[in-house]
């Protein structure tokens, strides 16, 4: 299990290139719809938010065994958040294309 640290620097970086896709998409293509892509970056900066507080707020503190439960549970859980947004962001680009 990483540390606490890593997993906000990962979560950090994820989020960062969610929202770095999205303001790129907005500015070079403007066909687009921008306002499904900012609903997107939207989302991404609420649960970037809601994935730094569960950081800091695992559940077991006393069993090694589900804070390590937890924490695989959480990074799963970014991973799917970060490419559910990639699969919505490309979805609102082959409308346009």
């Amino acid at each position: 299990m990483p540390s606490k640290r890593i997993l906000k620097k990962d979560i950090d970086m994820l989020m960062s290139m969610v929202l770095n896709d999205c303001f790129y998409v907005v500015e070079y293509n403007p066909k687009v719809d921008s306002q499904a892509v900012m609903k997107i970056a939207g989302d991404m900066i609420q649960k970037h938010r809601e994935f730094k507080i569960r950081v800091n707020q695992p559940d077991g503190k006393d069993d090694p065994k589900l804070v390590r439960q937890y924490y695989n549970h959480l990074s799963a859980e970014i991973l799917e958040t970060v490419n559910e947004a990639f699969e919505r962001l490309s979805a609102e680009v082959k409308k346009v294309a």
